[in-house]
């Protein structure tokens, strides 16, 4: 009987394991889900009408948290960072290594024997040897990829009778007739825990009655913002905009045709051999892609100039239904443009502002929540809109994850890379790392917080080593989303209130103004004077697909404090403030 039913039992047996094994992933995955929900008691004051008039009422509100994405870390995009850094430093590694056997040969041997040596070859030998030379360097430095410059950049500033508070906010879609009274409420809350303050700017066709996203005003709204960035950045580099060869620009949602680069080339009569590309549907990354597209362009085309322009239409993108997943981007979103100058012309060395030194980029579009977690369609209604998943902070902090991990051995110390290591391949294959993986990366956070350090020891081999990105960098950038995701941000990189202070300002002053957000962050830095030759800023930016972004700059200069051309001029005095 058990040899005509072995194979029976066995697939039986087979499934009701897997079947265990489900259970407990699920159980895994229930628990997990539940530790990155975190709730709050909000009082909502006394109810005016209804039955419960005069009564207190409160309300439950639930936020997901990103995930303590720095726990475990996925070797293969370590191991990504360092295959980017060996194919840079190739010649880093094999240089030393010749001037200590050159050095080792010539050290034992005297003033006397080195002349002798010398003299015993004939003239052709050392020609011979002088032109291999020659040609060795000559092929060096240029196979070489040439250094890419940022001469300056501008951030656009709307004019202040656009300026809105957020009680004049929710007037303004109110007044459109577009929306119910329980979809303002909810507008009016999310308003009040976002971070966005009272000076913020939008376009007033939200407030028209009839459809507003039209080509028309989409058109109008693009020139105004683009056009408006553009002329004060070549007032701020005197380049003239015949002289640019490169143009690249990314909208997100809005795309006409032609398109918004052909209206920039049509404007400013820029000549007909310019390469130009138009990015559309990157989200608020595109500002980083658009900056790789004009890297690789400068590479191939030597003594050039490049300029790209990164905007989004908030007029355009206004969702009018009342889907709350779908109302939520209108709330945040505000009106802003930033364009850049860049050059690869060795001239440009010396009035650059910064060099461009790692770009990195991640793409999580694969997986089938990341794709979804920010996806433009239709509701029940037929309005159009941008529709957040609930999954959006769990993929955003995966991706971010993926990110940082390659960039580290690109910019973190010889030191931290060690004892990040260490510690890694301590818990890789340490019985006692193995037996304890229920550490969390918070604890160790904290820890290090606290004043006590995280650096694994002897005595604790199960504990994450977590690098201090903070040797790495001295200015940080986050794309300003909302104020929850900068507050997770600074807590699981461990990062001060210094650190993410342009990253909070900017979004209490201008909002979320998508792909050009990290560019009025850099404004704000300089606006303070705290950027020094030398200094490396680290910009980061997330999208739609599910995309994270980084780019690494290093001031060839002290920045002085601007007395014009700068968003924040006339209220940098004022800043920082309580958030």
């Amino acid at each position: 009987f058990f040899a005509k039913h072995k194979l029976f039992i066995r697939y039986t047996l087979h499934r009701s394991h897997s079947h265990n094994q489900n259970l407990k992933r699920k159980k895994m995955g229930r628990s997990n889900e539940q530790d990155l929900l975190s709730t709050e008691i909000v009082n909502r004051g006394i109810e005016p009408s209804g039955p419960n008039a005069g009564s207190p009422t409160f309300s439950v509100r639930v936020r997901r948290r990103l995930p303590d994405f720095l726990q475990s870390v996925n070797l293969k995009y370590v191991k990504l960072g360092y295959h980017y850094l060996i194919n840079h430093a190739v010649y880093l590694a094999t240089i030393p290594v010749l001037v200590l056997v050159f050095s080792a040969e010539v050290g034992s041997l005297s003033r006397d024997e080195i002349w002798k040596k010398l003299l015993d070859y004939d003239l052709a030998t050392v020609i011979g040897f002088f032109c291999v030379f020659v040609l060795t360097a000559c092929v060096y430095f240029m196979s070489r990829p040439r250094s890419v410059y940022l001469i300056d950049f501008a951030c656009y500033k709307p004019s202040d009778e656009l300026k809105v508070t957020k009680e004049e906010f929710i007037e303004l879609a109110r007044k459109s007739g577009k929306f119910d009274e329980e979809t303002l409420g909810f507008k009016k809350r999310i308003l009040q825990a976002s971070g966005i303050g009272d000076e913020t700017y939008v376009p007033r066709s939200i407030s028209s009655s009839e459809n507003i996203t039209t080509m028309k005003e989409g058109r109008e709204e693009a020139s105004t913002v683009i056009f408006g960035a553009l002329d004060e950045l070549f007032e701020k580099t005197r380049v003239k905009p015949k002289d640019v060869g490169v143009l690249v620009v990314n909208c997100s949602i809005f795309n006409p045709t032609p398109s918004l680069s052909a209206m920039v080339i049509n404007h400013y009569k820029m000549r007909g051999n310019i390469l130009s590309y138009n990015l559309g549907g990157m989200g608020c990354s595109a500002g980083i892609i658009g900056l790789d597209l004009a890297r690789d362009m400068l590479q191939s085309n030597p003594n050039s100039y490049a300029v790209v322009v990164s905007t989004e239409m908030v007029g355009y993108n206004w969702y009018v239904g009342h889907d709350k997943s779908m109302v939520i981007p209108n709330c945040f979103f505000r009106m802003g443009c930033s364009a850049v100058m860049l050059s690869n012309r060795r001239r440009d060395f010396r009035h650059a502002k910064y060099r461009l030194e790692h770009i990195v980029r991640t793409h999580k579009a694969a997986d089938d929540r990341s794709f979804r977690s920010v996806h433009q369609e239709e509701d029940e209604q037929g309005f159009k809109g941008l529709k957040i998943s609930r999954d959006l902070m769990e993929v955003g902090g995966e991706a971010l994850k993926t990110n940082i991990t390659t960039l580290g051995p690109l910019v973190l110390p010889f030191s931290e890379q060690l004892l990040f290591f260490a510690a890694l391949l301590r818990r890789t294959f340490s019985p006692a790392a193995k037996t304890s993986t229920t550490t969390s990366f918070s604890s160790s956070l904290n820890a290090k917080t606290n004043g006590t350090t995280t650096k694994s020891s002897s005595s604790d081999l199960s504990k994450p080593y977590i690098p201090d990105y903070k040797l790495a960098f001295e200015h940080f950038c986050f794309h300003a989303a909302s104020k929850v995701v900068l507050e997770e941000l600074q807590k699981n990189l461990g990062l001060s209130e210094e650190n993410m202070e342009a990253s909070r300002m900017t979004l209490h002053r201008f909002g979320n103004t998508s792909s050009s957000g990290i560019w009025y962050e850099l404004a704000y830095l300089e606006a303070k004077e705290s950027v020094r030759r030398g200094d490396r800023v680290w910009q980061i930016a997330f999208g739609s697909g599910f995309k994270c972004n980084s780019v690494v700059w290093k001031a060839m200069r002290k920045v002085k404090k601007p007395t014009r051309n700068n968003p924040w001029v006339d209220c940098i005095n004022r800043y920082p403030v309580p958030l």
